[in-house]
């Protein structure tokens, strides 16, 4: 499994959380059920998992900064899971370059959201790259 296809299973859990209030242990367990995984991305899944759930009212005051005219609460729950996942990625993981996580995002907007939410996605995923 590659930290493509990783990040898109934590996009998914994200997304999960918000519908089903499951707990992140009980999420992350069911991903890994789902997926083939290896040692290294099982830890990347948990860790990313555990890191946007710690933090996410910090995340969401962050992404809600660069919301122009609009509440995080209109965001649709896949963009804001994305957003949750891409922030995080952008301001706690060192090992993955900003480009990367934002192309990322755009690519999970461009799947499971429409093409007004990647370039909305990519527009406020800059923003925040920029102002880290």
């Amino acid at each position: 499994m590659s930290r493509k296809t990783a990040r898109e299973s934590v996009m998914k859990g994200i997304f999960e959380m918000s519908i089903n209030k499951n707990s992140m242990e009980e999420t992350y367990d069911n991903l890994i059920e789902e997926i083939d995984i290896d040692k290294d991305q099982e830890i990347y899944v948990k860790e990313l998992l555990n890191g946007i759930t710690t933090k996410a009212e910090e995340l969401d005051l962050i992404i809600e900064k660069y919301l122009i005219n609009w509440k995080i609460q209109r965001l649709s729950k896949i963009d804001l899971a994305i957003l949750r996942l891409c922030t995080y990625e952008i301001l706690y993981r060192d090992d993955i370059p900003n480009r990367v996580t934002i192309n990322e995002g755009i690519e999970l907007a461009k799947k499971y959201s429409d093409e007004k939410s990647a370039s909305f996605i990519n527009g406020i995923l800059d923003k925040i790259s920029k102002n880290k």
